[in-house]
């Protein structure tokens, strides 16, 4: 994996986040349990990690269990509870290796002590990194982030901490999961389907977006690529006129 310090700092695109879908159904195609298919996704996230880093992206945002995801089969939550400890064991020293930040953005409280134990120690580990910051989603939903957000500003207010005319989008936004990091330029979803899927709802109200049929498990450098530049070819206005933009208007 190159050393993401020694990427292009200057890509135009800053963030990109990604919605990891079609484990199961990759699995499935084998006729192996969906469990192969999370399984054989790690691969994809450790090429994901290292394309992002080599590209000079700063943040990668990665939507690995979501607050829905709890109303899977109890047996798949569980390999699932277990791939995330195994995972954060073994690649933590990689992340750390070559210099990629690590955060764990969610609602961890309803993880086992363990678990918790292992992502603070993760976070804990890769903190002082400068490269990639790599940001993993894990129960986690858009419309938590906000509810939750909002409640902590709410309990600010009413302790005299903070006036409720000083809420502004900005400062909302710097109480988020996500605060301090730019909001996605580029959001991704593999697997086919084409919606969002209550991920990143705050953040992502000028994020371009880019859905491709690959499964996850067979996501690499070229379909990242790809989406790289699809984006490369568009024209991100935030409200304005094309003309505005290309300074055209007269």
């Amino acid at each position: 994996m190159a050393d993401p310090d020694q990427a292009d700092k200057s890509h135009p695109i800053k963030h990109v986040a990604i919605i990891m879908d079609g484990n199961g159904r990759w699995a499935q195609q084998r006729n192996k349990p969906r469990v192969f298919g999370h399984k054989s996704g790690v691969q994809s996230v450790r090429r994901a990690v290292r394309y992002a880093g080599q590209q000079g992206i700063q943040a990668l945002t990665l939507y690995a269990f979501s607050s829905e995801n709890w109303r899977r089969p109890e047996a798949e939550v569980g390999v699932l509870m277990e791939l995330f400890m195994t995972v954060l064991t073994s690649e933590v020293k990689r992340l750390h290796k070559n210099n990629v930040r690590l955060r764990i953005i969610g609602d961890v409280s309803r993880f086992s002590d363990k678990l918790q134990t292992k992502i603070h120690e993760a976070e804990a580990k890769t903190a002082d990194n400068s490269g990639l910051l790599l940001n993993i989603a894990a129960n986690y939903g858009g419309r938590w982030d906000i509810v939750d957000t909002a409640k902590r500003l709410a309990e600010q207010v009413k302790t005299g901490q903070l006036a409720a005319d000083d809420i502004d989008e900005q400062l909302f936004t710097n109480a988020t999961c996500l605060a301090g990091v730019p909001d996605p330029d580029l959001m991704i979803r593999t697997g086919g389907d084409h919606r969002i899927s209550n991920f990143l709802i705050w953040q992502a109200a000028y994020t371009e977006f880019y859905f491709t049929d690959t499964l996850w498990p067979d996501f690499d450098e070229t379909v990242f690529e790809q989406a790289i530049q699809s984006f490369m070819q568009r024209e991100r206005r935030f409200g304005c006129t094309g003309e505005q933009v290309q300074g055209t208007d007269a």
